[in-house]
């Protein structure tokens, strides 16, 4: 019997063994650092891809620009068949039969001067091309400060599921206490179901952390377009308290940084110096354009007769007239030719025409469109420089709130640490008096809600200063990185 019970043991032993590791088949916990998380979100976000495609056109409208440096090309042919009256296009000849015709013709030209319009408007393909690049860098900027938001959101939210455990630990040990008292008689019933009510508090505390964290979860995965959000998490790295002697980089050089490379600053320049290129392109339409044309063509016809060499010519005999004396008739002859239609590559070879030719268009009335162009371009200059200095301002704003919140959120960390470490102190006495019974229940529940609020109160300050410190960094040019 024992032997059986063993045997037994050792085939649900082995079952086990094998079935392991099916039981957790898609529940695999996979830990995303915030490097993996913003480059996931840069690869996958749907409006990044949108102006990705934009940044192509771009570069089509930019070859476009070069192409029309260089002169056109164009030929054309023609088969056709005419019935009736009409005349012949290479003969000039009416035709009453059917008559076929063809035409070979090829143009070229080439623009040599009009006002540099062609110059400028490539030069400003290549700045449209810059901006969009830049808008693509700027969209991927945004991306990653907003994972990093939601990532720090998501640590804090790990970091008060922790203390919300942490506090149902301590409070189950105290009701464990205050039952052996009640049970020993020292304590009243009354004192355990408090306890057993500040148990079932915990408890639902903890739920709501554990809601806020698995919340926090999925809203990052969305922001990273995470298709299946089974399984996700965040890496929690050992992150260094913030301390009094943490000193960051000063404000002005901070802001000078920025403003030469952050690529809003940037496109804003750009969008100026393609605003001042439609300028010179408007404005190039006052002057003259000269056009050097050139052309070559030639065709077929099928009432294009010569002599056909291969018959010989019949003579023909007729009255020319009388002789003046005897009155004889003068008989006259003549050769009668055969006529065949003239062959396809000799009619090519004879009906050749060539053109090259200079055409000068001078424009000097046009209903002041270009004049009223030009105006219109000069204030798109001006708006493009008033853009560019909201954007320098506004990121300098930026910058400075956001220096100004890391040194606040600094000194309120310094606070709360001393806050927390004083509630430490109280709680534990509190604790002490509530075990003898020298405290009671709703007492050392205050306590225990005060040291929660001040744990709370930590954790966020903590998590706000390192938000703001990677703010002024990521402006200085560092990477967001956690460490």
């Amino acid at each position: 019997m024992m032997n059986s019970f063993k045997i037994l043991k050792q085939v649900i032993l082995l079952m086990l063994l094998f079935f392991l590791p099916f039981l957790g088949y898609g529940q695999e916990i996979h830990e995303w650092t915030l490097e993996e998380c913003i480059t996931y979100a840069r690869n996958h976000n749907i409006n990044v891809k949108k102006q990705m495609l934009n940044v192509q056109l771009q570069k089509i409208n930019t070859t476009e620009s070069k192409l029309t440096m260089l002169p056109t090309l164009g030929g054309n042919a023609t088969h056709v068949y005419n019935w009736g009256q009409t005349i012949d296009p290479f003969t000039n000849q009416f035709a009453t039969e059917r008559v076929r015709s063809n035409s070979f013709y090829v143009s070229t030209q080439m623009v040599l001067f009009s006002g540099f319009q062609k110059l400028n408007t490539l030069r400003k393909s290549q700045l449209d091309l810059n901006i969009s690049e830049l808008e693509v860098e700027k969209m991927m900027n945004d991306i990653s400060l907003n994972v990093a938001t939601f990532y720090l959101q998501a640590l804090y939210n790990a970091e008060l599921l922790n203390i919300s455990e942490s506090q149902l630990k301590v409070v189950k040990l105290q009701r464990d206490r205050i039952k052996i008292l009640v049970e020993s008689g020292s304590l009243a019933q009354g004192e355990l179901l408090n306890m057993e009510a500040q148990v079932a508090s915990a408890e639902l505390q903890l739920v709501e952390a554990r809601n806020n964290y698995e919340l926090a979860l999925l809203q990052l995965s969305q922001l990273i377009d995470l298709e299946d959000s089974r399984g996700f998490s965040v890496v929690a790295p050992e992150l260094a308290a913030p301390s009094v002697n943490i000193s960051l980089s000063p404000v002005d050089q901070v802001v000078n940084y920025a403003l030469q490379h952050q690529p809003e600053i940037i496109s804003s320049k750009y969008r100026i110096e393609s605003a001042r290129k439609e300028f010179d392109i408007n404005r190039g339409s006052y002057g003259p354009t000269l056009a050097l044309n050139g052309s070559w063509g030639t065709g077929y016809s099928g009432v294009s007769l010569e002599k056909d060499p291969n018959v010989p010519p019949t003579l023909i005999a007729y009255p020319i007239g009388i002789t003046q004396l005897t009155g004889d008739t003068v008989i006259g002859i003549s050769p009668e030719y055969s006529y065949r239609v003239k062959p396809f590559g000799d009619q090519l070879k004879a009906n050749e025409n060539q053109s090259l030719g200079l055409y000068l268009n001078i424009p000097i009335f046009n209903g002041y469109r270009s004049r009223n162009n030009v105006q219109r371009t000069k204030i798109a200059v001006a708006n493009a420089e008033l853009d560019l200095q909201l954007s320098q301002n506004n990121l300098r704003k930026l910058i400075v709130q956001a220096y100004a919140d890391a040194s606040a959120a600094l000194k309120k960390y310094v606070a709360a640490e001393t806050k927390l470490h004083a509630q430490q102190e109280s709680f534990n006495y509190a604790s002490e008096k509530y075990a003898v019974g020298l405290l009671n229940a709703v007492e050392y529940n205050q306590n225990k809600e005060d040291l929660n609020k001040a744990q709370s109160e930590l954790i966020q300050a903590k998590y706000d200063f390192i938000f703001k410190v990677k703010i002024l960094d990521f402006y200085e040019g560092k990477p967001l990185v956690l460490n």
